[in-house]
C-alpha cells in the first residue's frame, strides 16, 4: 500500500465571515495584498478595509491581477513590489483570478486565502489552477499539493453577484456526480480516496435539486436565504472537495466525463464562449450523458429541473442547428474526458443521444431503447 498525504480545504461560511481574518491569517503574517478583479476588488473594498481595521492584519496594497489566468500575468505578479513585501495574498474574484493568484502563491511560496464574489466554481477550495495563454486559449491545468489556506464564504455578498454565475454553477455542479459515478462504475478496487470522493460527489446533486430553484430566486432579488447557502456550499464547496480527492494523483479520469466532452465539442463554435457560460453548458451535456447512459428516469428529473430554472433543454438553447451535430460529435470524441468510462462512446450513441433529445424536445415521450 503506497504511502500518501491528502490535503483538504478549510474554510469560513456566513455573512459576516471575513470578521474572522485575523484569528485565521494573523498566524501567518501581518501584511497581505489582496489580488483580483477591477469589480471584484469595488465589491469586497470596504469590507476587507473594515474587517482588517485595528487588527494584526495590514492590506498593503490592492492589486489587479491582469485580466486572465495565464503564466505571464503570474510572472508579472511575482515581479510587483507590494507582492514581494506582502507575507500572504488575498485572492479576490471569481476563478480566473482565484486561479492566477493560487499559482502566484505556489511559485513564490507564500499563503494564499480566498474571498469568491461569485458563486460559480469550486476554484476557492480547489489544488489547481486552469491556466490559459494570455489570449484566453485554453493552456492546461496546474496542480498542486494542498488547497489555499482558508477560504471565507461571504454570503451576504455573493446573494447580490449576477445571479447568472450561480445558475451556471448548479449545472457544472452536478455534474460532478453524474460523471465521477459513471467514470467509476463497475471498479471494485478504487482506492479510498476516489471512492470517498465519488461518495461526496452526491452532495453534489441533492441539495442542487432540493434548493437551486428558491436559490436562484433569492439570489435574483439578493436575499441570503438559507436555500442560498446550502446551493453556494454545494458549487464552491462540495465540488471542490470531491474534486481533490478524484484529482488526487493529478489525473482526470473520475474527475470530469461525457458532459464535460460534449462542451467542449461545442466550443469548436465560437459563439459558445462568446454568449454562454462553462457551467450552462455543461449543464446540457449531462442530458446527453444520462441518454448515452440510459439512466430514463434521471433524465426526465435532470431535464425538468433544467427547465424550471432556464438550464438548457435543446440544441436551440445553445445556438446550434441539426447541421452543426456531426461537427460536435466529431469534436467531442476527440475530447479525453470520457475515456475512462465503464464503455466506449462511439459516434452512433452521440447520435442516437441527439436525436431522443430533439424527440423528447418536441413530444415529451422517450423512446426508450
Amino acid at each position: 500500500m503506497e504511502n500518501y498525504s491528502i490535503n483538504l480545504p478549510s474554510y469560513s461560511v456566513g455573512d459576516n465571515v471575513y470578521e474572522k481574518i485575523e484569528k485565521i491569517c494573523s498566524p501567518y503574517g501581518s501584511k497581505a495584498v489582496v489580488i483580483g478583479g477591477h469589480k471584484a476588488i469595488n465589491s469586497a473594498k470596504e469590507l476587507l478595509i473594515s474587517a482588517t481595521k485595528d487588527t494584526k492584519v495590514s492590506i498593503i496594497d490592492f492589486v489587479w491581477y491582469g485580466g486572465e489566468s495565464c503564466f505571464e500575468n503570474v510572472d508579472e505578479l511575482a515581479e510587483n513590489e507590494s507582492v514581494k513585501k506582502a507575507d500572504y495574498l488575498f485572492a479576490v474574484g471569481g476563478g480566473k483570478a482565484l486561479d492566477t493568484t493560487k499559482c502566484l502563491a505556489v511559485k513564490i511560496n507564500k499563503p494564499v486565502f480566498t474571498f469568491p464574489t461569485i458563486a460559480s466554481n469550486c476554484s476557492p477550495v480547489t489544488c489547481v489552477s486552469i491556466m490559459y495563454t494570455k489570449e484566453g486559449v485554453f493552456k492546461q491545468p496546474f496542480f498542486f499539493e494542498k488547497p489555499p489556506k482558508h477560504a471565507f464564504i461571504n454570503t451576504n455578498l455573493l446573494c447580490k453577484s449576477p445571479s447568472k454565475y450561480l445558475w451556471a454553477g448548479m449545472g457544472d455542479t452536478y455534474a460532478k456526480y453524474f460523471e465521477s459515478s459513471v467514470s467509476s462504475r463497475g471498479e471494485d478496487t478504487l482506492v479510498h480516496y476516489h471512492r470517498l470522493g465519488v461518495v461526496i460527489s452526491q452532495m453534489c446533486l441533492e441539495p442542487i435539486l432540493k434548493y437551486g430553484k428558491k436559490a436562484l430566486e433569492d439570489n435574483k432579488n439578493k436575499v441570503n436565504s438559507y436555500e442560498f447557502e446550502q446551493t453556494v456550499l454545494s458549487i464552491a464547496i462540495t465540488t471542490g472537495i470531491a474534486s481533490i480527492l478524484l484529482t488526487a494523483e493529478h489525473i482526470i479520469d473520475y474527475n470530469t466525463g461525457l458532459a464535460h466532452g460534449i462542451f467542449y465539442g461545442l466550443t469548436s463554435f465560437p459563439h459558445i464562449e462568446e454568449n454562454h457560460i462553462h457551467g450552462e453548458v455543461v449543464g446540457f451535456g449531462v442530458l446527453i450523458l444520462l441518454l448515452v447512459d440510459k439512466q430514463y428516469d434521471m433524465f426526465k428529473k435532470m431535464y425538468d429541473f433544467n427547465e424550471s430554472v432556464g438550464l438548457p433543454t435543446s440544441i436551440a438553447d445553445v445556438e446550434i442547428e441539426e447541421k452543426d451535430l456531426p461537427a460536435v460529435i466529431a469534436k467531442t470524441l476527440e475530447m479525453p474526458d470520457a475515456d475512462h468510462n465503464p464503455y466506449v462512446v462511439t459516434e452512433e450513441m452521440l447520435v442516437d443521444a441527439f436525436d431522443k433529445l430533439s424527440n423528447y424536445n418536441k413530444t415529451k415521450t422517450l423512446l426508450e431503447g
